[in-house]
C-alpha cells in the first residue's frame, strides 16, 4: 500500500466514518495538525495531493547568483593563486558583492580547491606566551642613547 492510500484511509476515518481527529491521529501515530493537513490537501487535491512532496524551499534568496558564479570561476582560471578574500576584493572593484564563504563554496564545488590543502603556522614562529606568570619581562625603550625616557602606564 503507497503512502497516498495511507494517508487516504485516515482521511476517509474522519470524513467517512465521523471519527474525531484526535482518535483517527493517535490510531495512525501522527499529530493532529498533520492530519488536518492531509484533509487540507484532499480537498483540494484529491487522493494525488495526498503523496509526498518534495521538502526542497521555493527560492534560496541568499544563494549566489549564477552571473557571479561565472565571475568567480572566470577570475579564478585567470588568476589560479587567487582565493576567496582576493576574488571578493577584485569584485567589489567591480561593483558586484559576494561573500568569501560564498565564494569559498562557489570554488568548491567548481573542484578549483582543495579543501585539505591549507597553510600551516610556521614552525620557527615563537610565541609570546610562558608556562607560568612573571616567566616574561620586556623593556622598551623610547628615544636615543642620550635620551633615555621612561614610560609609565598604569592599569
Amino acid at each position: 500500500m503507497s503512502v497516498a492510500e495511507q494517508r487516504y484511509k485516515a482521511v476517509l476515518a474522519v470524513i467517512g466514518d465521523g471519527r474525531t481527529i484526535t482518535e483517527v491521529a493517535s490510531a495512525w501515530s501522527v499529530s493532529r495538525q498533520t492530519l488536518h493537513q492531509w484533509l487540507t490537501r484532499y480537498e483540494e487535491g484529491g487522493l494525488e495531493a495526498l503523496s509526498d512532496r518534495s521538502h526542497r524551499p521555493d527560492s534560496c534568496p541568499h544563494q549566489m547568483s549564477a552571473d557571479i558564479e561565472v565571475a568567480v570561476l572566470e577570475l579564478r582560471r585567470i588568476h589560479p593563486g587567487w582565493g576567496p578574500r582576493r576574488i571578493v576584493f577584485e569584485l567589489a572593484k567591480q561593483d558586484t558583492t559576494a561573500s568569501e564563504s560564498g565564494v569559498y563554496r562557489a570554488l568548491r564545488r567548481a573542484n578549483l580547491i582543495d579543501p585539505s590543502a591549507r597553510r600551516r603556522r610556521r614552525e620557527d614562529w615563537k610565541r609570546w606566551e610562558r608556562a607560568r606568570p612573571m616567566e616574561l619581562w620586556q623593556m622598551d625603550v623610547v628615544g636615543g642613547i642620550g635620551a633615555c625616557q621612561m614610560v609609565c602606564v598604569r592599569g
